[in-house]
């Protein structure tokens, strides 16, 4: 693997696990799920979806207010104003939040308000970006390019380690084909290879992977089978009525039902999933103490 001295795996039996809160941890015997919808849309939205969801086995609350979009003309996210939407959701709720940024301005608005920083398939290979998420002590969730090697993904995990930040967890989400009928082809090979080539977590997004959210359960139950650390899963209260990518998103109640369903499946290959929240703590952070984010971008 070209010079991916941070990110490659050094010897068998050689794992990373990456904190996320005091007592949620990815990379471990626990598969994590992180669920939400893929933008946040509105205050009462993310409200509706935090209560359903923070009593299940969803540790991770998604929702994105900077959307990079095919079209410059579809909806962009809330934006900076999105910020507090989320602060509030991780505080009332106490669940983490996960969230995307595009660009080193994004990184500065949200620190301090969220928990993981969210580089989309998009932005794999912006390199400025890399290095600012690398600059700060947060997890980052890198996803894999829609035509990248593996090699480049690892890679540009490598830029953010380099920075000083090794808490990387990357994801699956599927890459191009000529085929229609997905709207990606979700490389489950990639996630048993990654697991051979790489110390790092690996998570898998079956919605963008398969575009249709008929087909999302089944994808998602054959990641967890072949190893993934964790799941990130697109759910909305509406969600026909989704501004976003609403053709793949779950209902709140399909996606109860979907992660009950995981939970023999990770017991089979002698892993579990968490059946009650962690404790989070927004005051206390990750050891107990008050912990200023950094970014020296």
């Amino acid at each position: 693997m070209l010079q991916a001295k941070l990110a490659s795996k050094k010897e068998d039996g050689h794992k990373s696990t990456v904190s996320i809160s005091e007592r949620l941890e990815i990379g471990g015997n626990e598969v994590v799920i992180l669920g939400g919808p893929c933008a946040v849309e509105s205050r009462e939205q993310m409200e509706t979806v935090a209560s359903h969801l923070a009593p299940s086995a969803i540790q991770v609350i998604r929702g994105c207010i900077f959307k990079p979009r095919t079209s410059p003309y579809s909806f962009q996210g809330l934006g900076v104003e999105g910020v507090s939407v989320l602060d509030e959701v991780r505080q009332k709720h106490s669940l983490p939040v996960i969230t995307e940024v595009m660009s080193v301005e994004h990184v500065q608005a949200v620190l301090g308000h969220v928990d993981i920083l969210q580089i989309g398939s998009r932005n794999m290979q912006n390199f400025e970006l890399l290095k600012a998420v690398g600059q700060t002590d947060l997890p980052v969730l890198l996803k894999r390019g829609l035509a990248a090697t593996l090699e480049e993904l690892l890679m540009a995990a490598e830029y953010i380690m380099s920075e000083g930040n090794h808490r990387v967890i990357l994801c699956e989400r599927g890459i191009r084909s000529f085929d229609s009928e997905t709207r990606n082809v979700l490389d489950l090979g990639a996630v048993v290879a990654l697991k051979h080539l790489t110390h790092l977590p690996v998570v898998v997004d079956p919605s963008h992977a398969a575009g249709k959210r008929e087909l999302v359960a089944d994808l998602a139950r054959a990641a967890v089978a072949c190893g993934a650390d964790g799941l990130i899963i697109e759910c909305h209260p509406e969600p026909e009525k989704s501004v976003s990518d609403a053709r793949q998103a779950l209902s709140l109640e399909d996606m109860d039902n979907l992660v009950k369903s995981l939970k023999p499946i990770a017991e089979a290959i002698g892993r579990r999933l968490i059946n009650t929240k962690p404790n989070f703590s927004v005051v206390a952070g990750l050891h107990g103490e008050s912990q200023p984010n950094r970014c020296r971008a």
